[in-house]
């Protein structure tokens, strides 16, 4: 009975793409049969072919699983049906092949590094980056603020043996146990010691501590640096603590430059006092040599005048007179029965010149 809306012809989308069927799969295998049996006259290979070629493919495949090649900043090591054997180093080598050796390469001479916070565009290893960015970020000081850390650990291999063999994901673990000793080291000080002077001692106390658990777990791993990157506050209070760093800067500043105000000054005080110190002892020395020049001038004119006093006495009296006389300027010379010399004075002059 046809139906109300259309023909018989009319069986909706569904029905109409069932008109094209794909071929069936026994067709498909027939076909194939068909045209194989089309290339041997008997319809099927030969089994000397057969094992001729199968030869060749396992010869083939022994040849290229019996040689690798161990990169120069790495080493190979080698296990026997999963025992390890050897460690080998960089160059070609070969092995038991089809699986019997299988060579790890452990790059021991690389400086590899994981990232906190951030992620490195075209990175290689997928335990460089973070999952989870944000939330590795986000710590707690000591004086209960929040702060974003980011930070990267650059490390090495030192052990291989213990890197494959003693922790099933040591690079994992490492991002564990960085994560954790930085959560750690940030939370003993306050948000300004982190944000601003206390770098350098939070990244060699991580440093430390990081490369103790690495030892204990037994990870093979030697920790060359941590190095901090951005640390920031969260987004609300960014623009009070950018305040505070730039009262901090200012603070710097303002030290820096009294500090050059003193080395100024400072030393030429400095100077100065030296300065005066020496010539109060030269003045010194000079008034005692003086004193004692003249102490010792009295000392021998004593052994003189005791050997001849009139002499001595006369000879004293002629130098006191040589010494003085040229610093008079007028000179009066009287008999011994002068009586007085006021009337050979000049009063008059005296008064208008006393010099």
């Amino acid at each position: 009975m046809p139906d109300q809306n259309g023909g018989p012809e009319d069986r909706g989308p569904w029905q109409s793409k069932q008109k094209s069927n794909p071929p069936e799969i026994d067709d498909i295998l027939r076909q194939g049969r068909d045209r194989l049996s089309g290339l041997f006259p008997n319809g099927r290979p030969p089994l000397r072919g057969v094992l001729v070629a199968g030869a060749i493919v396992l010869a083939a495949v022994v040849a290229w699983s019996s040689y690798y090649t161990v990169p120069s900043d790495s080493v190979a090591v080698v296990q026997r049906f999963g025992k390890y054997t050897a460690e080998v180093p960089p160059g070609l080598h070969f092995k038991f092949p089809l699986g019997i050796d299988v060579a790890t390469l452990v790059p021991v001479k690389r400086q590899l590094k994981q990232e906190f916070g951030f992620t490195t565009p075209g990175r290689s290893d997928p335990f460089q980056s973070p999952s989870d960015g944000r939330r590795e970020t986000e710590m707690v000081t000591g004086d209960l603020n929040a702060a974003l850390v980011e930070w990267v650990v650059q490390y090495r291999i030192s052990d291989p043996l213990k890197f494959l063999f003693e922790v099933r994901e040591p690079s994992a673990t490492l991002r564990y146990v960085s994560e954790s000793v930085m959560r750690e080291v940030v939370g003993d000080r306050t948000v300004d010691e982190v944000i601003t002077i206390g770098r350098q001692e939070i990244e060699s106390e991580a440093l430390f501590k990081m490369q103790a658990l690495s030892t204990k777990y037994a990870m093979g791993i030697s920790i060359d640096q941590v190095q901090l990157k951005n640390i920031n506050p969260p987004g609300p209070v960014q623009a009070s603590f950018n305040e505070v760093n730039q009262a901090q800067q200012e603070k710097e500043r303002l030290i820096n430059e009294a500090r050059r105000e003193y080395n100024k000054v400072i030393p030429l005080a400095e100077g100065e006092k030296d300065q005066r110190i020496r010539e109060a002892d030269g003045y010194r020395l000079k008034r005692i040599n003086e004193a004692e020049g003249d102490a010792a001038r009295f000392t021998a004119l004593l052994a003189e005048y005791v050997k001849a006093p009139e002499v001595t006495r006369r000879r004293i009296y002629i130098e006191t007179l040589q010494d003085v006389l040229p610093t008079i300027l007028s000179k009066i010379i009287v008999e011994g029965s002068t009586a007085s010399i006021l009337p050979l004075l000049n009063l008059d002059r005296l008064q208008e010149d006393p010099s």
